[in-house]
Order: structure tokens, then sequence, then C-alpha cells
């Protein structure tokens, strides 16, 4: 049974985040970053779950920060982003293959869908060990159309930083992706605090963060704007 729920559990985490990937990479089509860079960074996503949990614990146990509280959403918020642009830096960012503005965008969304793809798994664990199919669907379909898009949305917003400071001087990216973390950590924050607080709010969440992510897409046709003549 358990070889089972963690096997669907998987099949369920990682299957709609590469739907989602899939429709992100379309729009690097022109000049497709290389597929072993894209791998590296979902699985580097992945570790940065891994990293983000044992972080979060040490903030529960030895700093006294409550679940439930604004302080918890802030601090999940500080650690999911940080944890995310830092596995997104050590295996994509640093490297000769960051050579365009869209880049940026695409190794950060890659990096959050992994980071998505295994914390969708791990809550879809426990509904499953447990025999609640019913439960197991609504919080799939749940983080599908939430939680999913909230690190893709926070982690987009870091990468059209890098995309539009990529030619300016380093003090002004540096700058840049400061606003763009600050700006991901805000997003990240809210939207945490306000479905543990405020339930009946949960669709005007949900429907912000979908206007969020249209938002970047069309922050993403800008970028992609001077290299169109080219594709």
């Amino acid at each position: 049974m358990a070889n089972t729920a963690i096997f669907i559990a998987m099949l369920g985490g990682v299957l709609p985040a590469l739907l989602w990937l899939a429709f992100w990479l379309l729009e690097d089509r022109c000049q497709p970053e290389p597929k072993r860079f894209i791998l590296f960074s979902f699985f580097g996503g992945m570790m940065a779950l891994f990293v983000a949990l044992q972080l979060e614990r040490f903030a529960m146990d030895y700093l006294s920060i409550a679940a439930g509280t604004g302080a918890f959403a802030l601090m999940v918020g500080v650690v999911e982003e940080g944890s995310k642009f830092l596995l997104a830096y050590l295996v994509a960012l640093r490297w000769s293959v960051f050579d365009e503005p869209l880049d940026g965008i695409i190794y950060m969304v890659t990096v959050a869908l992994g980071f998505s793809a295994l914390e969708n798994a791990l809550f879809l664990y426990t509904p499953l060990m447990h025999g609640e199919i019913l439960r197991t669907i609504v919080t799939g379909d749940m983080r599908f159309i939430g939680a999913t898009l909230l690190h893709t949305l926070s982690s987009a917003a870091i990468g059209i930083a890098l995309a539009l400071s990529y030619s300016k001087p380093a003090a002004i990216r540096r700058m840049a992706v400061l606003g763009g973390l600050i700006l991901a950590i805000s997003l990240h924050t809210m939207f945490d605090f306000l479905i543990m607080t405020k339930g009946d709010v949960t669709f005007w969440v949900f429907l912000i963060t979908w206007l969020g992510i249209i938002a970047a897409l069309l922050m993403v046709e800008r970028v992609k704007q001077p290299a169109r003549d080219y594709c």
C-alpha cells in the first residue's frame, strides 16, 4: 500500500508540474535551453524543497514560530523563495547557459515547478495512505490551480527582474534581483497568510494569482520582443 501511495503521489505531483513546464518552455522555443540544464533545474527545485523543510523545521523548533501566524507565513515565504533562488543560481544562473534575458525566467520557473512537484506529492501522500480518494483529488486540484501557480508566479518575479536587468551594470542587477526576491517573498507571504487565516477569500486569492500569472506572461512577451526577428 505504501509503495502504491508513493507512486501515485509522485505521479500526481510531477505530471501537473510537467504540463506547466511544457507550457512555459514554449515561450523559449526560438532559442531553447539545453535539456540537461532544464532537468538539473527541475531536480534542483526538488532539492530546494528539502533545504526549505529543514530550515522551516529549525525556525519552528528553535525560534518559536507558531504555525498559522503572520510570522509563520513570512518565514515560509523567506525560506522557500530564498531556497528556490539559491538552487536556481547553483544549477543554472551562474553558468554560461544563462546567455539571454529570457533564460532567467525559464530557469526560475523550472526550479519553482520542480519544488512544487515534490511538495504536491507530499501533500497527496497522506490522504492516499488513509484511502481518502476524494480528498486526494480535491487536494490535487487545489494545488494545481493554487499553490503551483503561486510558486511559479513568485519565482517568475525574480526571473523577470533578472531579465529586465540583464544588460545593466552588476550593481543594478544585484538591486533588481533583491527587488524581485522581496516581491516574491511578499507574494508568497500574502498568499499563505490569507489562505491560512481567511478561508472565505480563497477564490479571490486564487483569482489574483491567476491574474498575476497573466501579468507575468505579458512581461515575458516584452522580454522576448527584441529577439523575435531571429525566431
